[in-house]
């Protein structure tokens, strides 16, 4: 396991929100900076929305737990 993936397991699920929702904001903005030209490692886009993925699937699997 990568050293993010450790970070993002550690929190609860209020904390994988939070960070969830900074993570899409990065991603919109990266977008827009993309449209414009400005942005010079394309390869952020993907790993921001890689990112995401892995939020949404931690909390899926803590609300999981948690109805159990």
């Amino acid at each position: 396991m990568n050293k993010e993936l450790q970070d993002l397991r550690k929190k609860n699920l209020e904390q994988l929100d939070a960070e969830l929702l900074a993570t899409r904001e990065e991603q919109f903005n990266l977008r827009i900076k993309h449209k414009t030209g400005q942005l010079n490692e394309t390869n952020q886009l993907g790993s921001a929305r890689k990112k995401i993925a892995r939020i949404k699937t931690l909390m899926n699997e803590l609300k999981t737990q948690d109805s159990k």
